[in-house]
């Protein structure tokens, strides 16, 4: 061995021993605990506060949270049959979907994804939805070759696009501004219905563009349409939304229209932007005000901030690094890689409440092989605790909006389902279980009238639904104008 690789294996061993030797307070703990903990009382705060803000986004446009009205009428009967295409244009991919209502809350589906380059989301606006009508005829194509399509056939799609849009009808949205890495110019300020049903009449694609759908919206409709007892919509991922059904009398921004009172509305709330530019009511730390300040939108989409699965992963990192600087971890080694923003993934807390090995292995390699840290048993300790109280603050501050919806629908009495799509409640051990906790909290006993399940695919499923149901309400004659 060369002199230079005996000096290179003394220093890491110097490094290891340091790890191993160092200790750490056993009531450091308690300092993150008194931070991130949500008292009951504290959470029926939030609730009834939530509740307000909701109100005022129905009563009046321009609100914080706006309280979007989607244009999609009651609910769907789970007899609608036929088939319907739906395409989802995504971060990532472009997904086309032919899915077959069978009636009875039944469905089945075909579907192709199409990658997206990071070159097509910065192209000329009219080229990126000529792609989007590229790819569906090629999917139609092939679905008439297999005889699953009749030639000749054209069949409603709903067009499932989640950016922030203004919609005044179902089949109508101009784009406010892009988001998730799109930048594709002359689209903002665009009706993008128009601009997509421009491109497939030039590539002559025989579909009915019949309605733009949010996902929250379309997994509300989907989840309703397989279990009946959905009121509730909720995403809970890398970001966070949620949708539910209004009665269109209670939404007096709505009155002109002329709708009957007891027609329901779904309605996507947005409410990621609750308690933003003022914060009067979350309980912030200040990992979450730095994340706040040093984000693209200072001030803006406080609750998204608190509890989606973008930012946990980079509160704990501000957190260690804290202590990193305070000179209670990781002494004598090399933290640099631990200085990057958003370095630290949201997946790698999950990891760690999910390690049951007795010496948290699991827990040392996070740290051991991205950033070269060598951990001791008292520290990877600490940081699965410190994992559980940030995952469980974002599962009962979830929980608040929820039992926010609730209250305003009155209907904690009778019960009352919440279809909940996202990778933080489908993969986060315990996040479940904490939401229902939480609703606990607030309602005592009653909170077991609510549960949760597993949203249907609303990109996918909901989109088709929604155009269905939107078909079968204008060819009824019933507000054909929206």
């Amino acid at each position: 061995m060369s002199l230079a690789n005996t000096q290179a294996q003394s220093v890491a061993e110097g490094a290891a021993k340091d790890a191993t030797s160092a200790t750490i307070p056993d009531d450091l703990i308690q300092r993150y605990e008194t931070q991130f903990t949500l008292t009951p009382q504290k959470m029926c705060q939030i609730v009834d506060a939530f509740v307000d803000t909701l109100k005022l986004g129905l009563e009046k446009d321009g609100q914080v949270v706006p309280m979007i009205p989607a244009f999609v009428f009651n609910w769907p009967t789970g007899e609608e049959k036929g088939d319907y295409l739906a395409l989802d244009l995504g971060g990532t991919n472009l997904r086309v979907c032919l899915v077959t209502l069978t009636g009875g809350g039944k469905f089945e589906i075909k579907q192709k994804k199409y990658r997206l380059t990071e070159e097509q989301k910065q192209m000329e606006g009219s080229l990126l939805f000529d792609f989007c009508a590229d790819s569906l005829s090629a999917f139609l194509e092939s679905a008439r070759a297999e005889g699953i399509i009749k030639d000749g056939a054209e069949l409603p799609m709903g067009f499932t696009f989640s950016y922030p849009c203004q919609q005044d009808r179902i089949d109508h949205g101009i784009l406010i501004r892009w988001t998730k890495g799109f930048g594709n110019p002359n689209v903002e300020g665009f009706d993008v219905t128009q601009l997509f049903a421009d491109s497939l009449k030039r590539h002559n694609v025989p579909v009915t563009l019949t309605a733009l759908v949010n996902d929250t919206t379309g997994a509300l409709i989907a989840s309703h349409y397989t279990n009946p007892r959905t009121r509730i919509g909720v995403i809970l991922g890398t970001g966070c939304n949620a949708a539910y059904a209004e009665k269109v009398g209670n939404i007096p921004k709505m009155k002109h229209l002329g709708i009957p009172d007891e027609t329901l509305m779904s309605i996507n709330c947005e409410w990621g932007a609750f308690d933003s530019f003022e914060h009067k009511h979350l309980p912030r730390t200040k990992y979450d005000e730095i994340i706040d300040l040093t984000s693209n939108k200072p001030h803006e989409q406080a609750f998204e901030k608190c509890i989606s699965g973008r930012y946990l992963g980079e509160i704990f990192r501000l957190v260690i690094k804290e202590l990193i600087d305070e000179g209670a971890l990781f002494q004598t080694q090399d933290t640099s890689k631990l200085n990057d923003e958003y370095c630290f993934d949201t997946a790698l807390l999950s990891t760690m409440e999910s390690d049951t090995t007795p010496d948290l292995s699991l827990t040392s390699t996070i740290f051991t092989q991205p950033y070269a840290l060598q951990t001791t048993l008292p520290e990877r300790t600490f940081f699965k605790s410190l994992a559980k109280l940030i995952g469980t603050r974002a599962a009962r501050l979830a929980s608040c909006g929820m039992a926010a919806i609730v209250k305003k629908l009155d209907c904690l009495e009778e019960g009352c389902s919440i279809g909940i799509d996202g990778s933080l409640y489908d993969m986060y051990p315990g996040f479940k279980e904490r939401i229902h906790e939480g609703l606990a909290d607030i309602f005592g006993e009653k909170g077991n009238n609510v549960v949760t399940h597993h949203a249907e695919d609303g990109s996918g499923l909901g989109s088709a639904i929604i155009a269905a149901m939107t078909k079968t309400r204008k060819d009824a004659g019933f507000f054909t104008q929206l």
